[in-house]
């Protein structure tokens, strides 16, 4: 069973059926035993022509130009294989796709996990290829499966994106200012700065400024009808609602001290065009991509210390989003297409974190 989206319709679903095909020599079947659903998966729908995101999970040849499979972030347990680098029985956690099953090809592997060598993955990231084994995962504890799910790919890229910006002393800026600073990506990014001291401005809608300025991770929370009360200094804006009207409104207040814009994400993909498409104010938004970053940082550090410092920040992080997250059980194919509707249309509560199987 596959969940799969029309690519121009991003709200128009269908489930696929299929027959389970034999293994060949070299591959492994993984049963997707749980993923979960946030708006990061809207935004690689939102952006899965432009960064690669339909061809990691390929569906039949006749229908790919109109058809396509969301990633998702889960565990897959090996249920059968022909590779001498999977071994039935064992906990896999990577990218998979919104379906019962997975067949992936494992090679490089290590004690640590492996990386799906199949021919379609040849030339994507490698990041988003690579399957770690539960049992010699540090991150790994049962008790925080759901989290890991939910959580974790969000908060690396939080961890990334304030990386990123650590490197280059923030730009100069004094503050930093994120659009959909209720989502969950926006928080970790919130969370970091705020420990390292950096004043953090969240921009949200009325439907989740409440809960979102009682988090407490913000020095200050508007609407986004209330842009221009930002105080007008040294800025920079990460922009992950992907709003066009927001992201003019933002770069129109704060012209000339806003010293960098990135752009993560499409939870706003609806709007991803709207009115203001005048030119905007300098910067020039430019688009964060975390693979970069991580090549970046395994370079500079090796993977040990990236590691062993995303590990540390993990931890502290999840002890405080323990005290607000709240997770929901999707189990078949109608209740994991209506939570990934409500996603889409932006009606989920902030809270809420999705945990689904098919």
């Amino acid at each position: 069973m596959n969940i799969e989206v029309a690519k121009q319709n991003l709200s128009q679903v269908r489930v696929e059926l299929h027959e389970s095909l034999p293994l060949e020599d070299g591959q492994a079947r993984l049963r997707v035993r749980a993923f979960a659903l946030s708006s990061n998966n809207i935004t690689y729908a939102v952006f899965g022509d432009m960064l690669s995101y339909w061809q990691f999970f390929p569906v039949a040849e006749a229908d790919a130009a109109d058809w396509g499979r969301i990633p998702v972030w889960g565990f897959g347990e090996v249920v059968e294989s022909r590779s001498v680098d999977a071994e039935v029985g064992e906990l896999l956690y990577g990218y998979l796709p919104m379906s019962a099953e997975l067949v992936i090809q494992p090679g490089r592997a290590d004690a640590r996990g492996l990386t799906d060598t199949s021919p379609h993955r040849a030339g994507l990231p490698s990041a988003y290829s690579r399957y770690t084994r539960s049992a010699a995962d540090p991150l790994y504890r049962a008790d925080w499966e759901k989290q890991q799910m939910l959580l974790y790919p969000l908060f690396f890229t939080a961890f990334l994106i304030d990386d990123f910006l650590l490197d280059q002393s923030d730009f100069g800026a004094q503050q930093v200012v994120i659009s959909s600073a209720s989502s969950k990506t926006a928080l970790g990014v919130a969370h970091l700065a705020g420990e390292r001291g950096i004043k953090v401005c969240g921009l949200t809608s009325e439907a989740n400024f409440e809960f979102t300025q009682g988090l407490g991770v913000y020095s200050q929370v508007s609407t986004y009808n209330q842009i221009d009360q930002l105080v007008r200094e040294q800025s920079v804006y990460v922009d992950i609602a992907g709003n066009r009207d927001v992201l003019h409104a933002v770069h129109t207040h704060l012209d000339g001290v806003l010293d960098y814009s990135m752009t993560v994400g499409g939870t706003h993909w609806d709007h991803a065009a709207g009115a203001a498409m005048a030119k905007l104010p300098d910067p020039e938004p430019q688009f964060f991509f975390a693979p970069t970053q991580i090549a970046k940082r395994t370079k500079d550090w090796g993977t040990e210390q990236l590691d062993a410092r995303v590990s540390s920040a993990w931890d502290r992080y999840v002890e405080w989003a323990n005290t607000w997250v709240e997770f929901q059980l999707a189990q078949g194919s109608d209740e994991v297409t209506a939570a990934y509707l409500e996603l889409l249309g932006g009606n989920a509560d902030p809270r809420t974190g999705y945990i689904c199987s098919l």
